[in-house]
């Protein structure tokens, strides 16, 4: 049993929307595959993975750094013990030999992307779809096939006005979701008001509104926004300052009383456990929103978890960034609060099962060994033609 090839390329993502930050006109994500010598119906077993959105593709990393690597590596170096499978833990420290601690920016994203190709193959091995292998693993076999998920859009973009914003919002509603978020930070307060207050409009019983900062304000005008929302009944106010600043973070909690989120830009245990230590964040009210496909990948993620737990955290409050699949098991199989979703942007990458159905803000997963790429069938068109 071992990985006898893998490709990478490139694709592009870019779109004219923007949040208060940055634009999406250069996008792109790296689309990884690993083929093994297994075989399955008379072909290879291949194990998929890309980095979320936000950040770009990772080619210079994956292949002049950890990729070779990890073909260097023996068999036995990457296998469990019994030979059955491969070990994700083990693959893990083969991809971080003689990396420094610290400095986790790119880095993590590019073995992110190759911890979730490893995943989506362990779970491929043994047949069954990732979020019941994470539970009989890590969760006393506690699953729950069935997660919240919320429709992440209100993005920016030139022309773009109330109506159009409205006839957005109508759309992700209309498919079942009953949470949406928008960005805010990008036009002025007064407009930002004003698309705030159009899309509460359009909100019925047991519908909420959170909104989306980006990382773009300092403390002064974060206050002055987070007064103009203490008014509204939000789902939450998320990422009003830089990630790292955790005093502005603390000094916003004690100032704005609902509910607030971050983490979405934090790659590593260590930023995760330094945002709970100093950040002054509200286990009973606020939410986190680490991304497992930027912040070195599963294997880290578990580490994560295990921290919040011992911190009192309730893993209901993770919800979270990026809107894939990935999330969507880890929820499942671990026990989440559920996961992002992206009905009309970063397509094919932010994209559920073909024909979904969101039924009250919940979607069900499929039975699909592995991650079930190949239920999203533009994004697994795009995977075939790597191998």
């Amino acid at each position: 049993m071992k990985i006898v090839d893998f490709k990478e390329i490139v694709v592009p993502i870019s779109s004219n929307i923007q949040n208060a930050y940055i634009n999406f006109s250069h996008m792109d994500v790296s689309l990884l595959a690993l083929v093994t010598d297994i075989k399955r119906n008379g072909k290879p077993v291949v194990g998929y993975g890309f980095n979320s959105n936000g950040r770009y593709a990772q080619s210079w990393l994956l292949k002049e750094r950890f990729l070779p690597r990890l073909s260097q590596a023996s068999p036995t170096e990457i296998l469990n013990d019994e030979g059955t499978n491969f070990d994700p833990s083990k693959v893990w420290d083969i991809l971080m030999m003689d990396e420094k601690p610290g400095g986790h920016g790119e880095r993590s994203v590019a073995v992110g992307i190759i911890d979730m190709a490893i995943w989506d193959l362990v779970a491929k091995v043994e047949e069954k779809p990732l979020y019941r292998l994470l539970s009989e693993r890590y969760n006393n076999a506690d699953y729950d096939s069935k997660i919240f998920v919320y429709a992440a859009g209100g993005y920016y973009y030139p022309g773009k006005d109330l109506l159009q914003l409205e006839n957005e919002i109508k759309r992700y509603l209309d498919l079942g979701f009953t949470v949406v978020k928008i960005k805010v930070g990008g036009v002025s307060l007064k407009e930002d008001l004003q698309r705030i207050e159009k899309v509460l409009s359009l909100l019925g019983r047991g519908q909420k509104l959170a909104v989306d900062a980006n990382g773009r304000f300092d403390l002064e005008t974060a206050k002055t926004y987070a007064q103009m929302l203490s008014g509204f009944d939000l789902m939450w106010y998320e990422e009003a300052g830089d990630p790292l600043d955790f005093e502005l973070q603390r000094e916003l909690c004690q100032y704005y009383d609902g509910a607030m989120a971050t983490g979405e830009n934090l790659f590593s245990l260590q930023d995760a456990r330094n945002l709970i230590r100093y950040a002054g964040l509200r286990p009973e009210k606020d939410f986190l929103q680490f991304d497992c496909a930027l912040s070195y990948g599963l294997v880290e993620y578990l580490r994560i978890l295990e921290m919040l737990k011992a911190h009192h955290w309730s893993l209901q409050r993770l919800i979270p960034h990026g809107g894939h699949q990935l999330s969507s098991h880890i929820c499942a199989g671990l026990g989440l609060g559920g996961n992002e979703a992206y009905p009309e942007v970063f397509t094919p990458f932010g994209n559920f099962p073909d024909n979904y159905i969101v039924e009250d803000g919940y979607i069900q997963l499929t039975e699909t060994p592995g991650i079930g790429f190949e239920n999203i069938s533009e994004l697994y068109q795009l995977m075939r033609g790597l191998t």
